[in-house]
């Protein structure tokens, strides 16, 4: 057991820490944009020669206006904060993809896909940049990166379990492995969930910088729960918060979102 501690406390020792602006967060990452960008913009656009665009005209023209002006309040506030070698590896495009799936995600490095089945719960331009900002949100925390960090970590993590049980018998082997997939499974779920939260409040704040109504994002969760029938996972099981949560949270937010979006306006600098 002792081995097992050793290993996982000195992995995280040497691990890069980093802070998600505007949140504070401390995060674990050490993937490199470097390391990612490239396969993420190549996989970007073959997903895009084998699925269909939208020839909606005037859905498309709004996910790329909206995106235009969400992704020129990131840039904005990144060039404010000393961001700029970040903000200049970002290659933003905004597409929207004729499917009846109820999704929209975005790539690391800016690369963002609506599905027109998310239209109807957007509503609207202001849903639109509800999701918009929450997409946009996950790209600039850096979460893919930090997915990809958290799972080689869980890697390392058995590979621990194994070497560290390796002496004992079979039953006790079986208890500490059995131990570590429920525990680590379950962390890996509220890290997503933590990133789902935080994704909903940055893309908050972004989407008032960008001049849309705040008001809106928890909006576009309550048609998302009408949709669903109300039902949903346990929260515990999930990897995204339960909508009446993500309700919630983005009304108690709004206040602080909309006094950061008025700071980052005025001069685009964290104080």
């Amino acid at each position: 057991m002792k081995k097992i501690i050793v290993l996982v406390v000195a992995v995280f020792l040497f691990s890069e820490c980093s802070t998600v602006p505007i949140t504070g967060r401390k995060r674990v990452n050490f993937v490199s944009d470097s390391q990612v960008l490239p396969a993420s913009f190549a996989q970007y656009s073959s997903f895009l020669e084998e699925n269909k665009l939208s020839t909606n005209r005037v859905m498309s023209n709004q996910i790329k206006d909206v995106g235009k002006n969400i992704s020129a309040a990131v840039d904005r506030f990144m060039r404010a904060n000393n961001m700029v070698s970040e903000a200049n590896s970002y290659k933003w495009e905004f597409n929207l993809i004729e499917d009846k799936t109820v999704n929209a995600w975005c790539m690391p490095g800016g690369k963002v896909v609506f599905y027109t089945g998310i239209m109807p719960i957007c509503d609207n331009e202001n849903g639109v940049a509800a999701v918009m900002g929450h997409e946009v949100a996950h790209a600039f925390a850096k979460h893919g990166q930090e997915r990809m960090s958290q799972g080689q970590l869980q890697q390392i993590g058995g590979l621990a379990v194994a070497l560290g049980t390796s002496g004992k018998d079979a039953e006790s082997q079986q208890i500490w492995n059995t131990a570590f997939g429920i525990g680590s499974g379950l962390g890996m779920l509220k890290f997503s969930r933590v990133h789902e939260q935080e994704a909903d409040r940055l893309g908050l704040v972004f989407m008032i910088m960008a001049g849309y109504d705040g008001t809106e994002a928890a909006e576009v969760w309550v048609r998302m729960s009408e949709k669903s029938g109300g039902g949903s996972s346990p929260e515990i099981l999930s990897t995204h918060p339960s909508n009446a949560s993500r309700i919630q949270d983005l009304r108690t937010y709004l206040p602080t979102a909309k006094k950061y979006a008025a700071q980052y306006n005025a001069n685009g600098v964290i104080k």
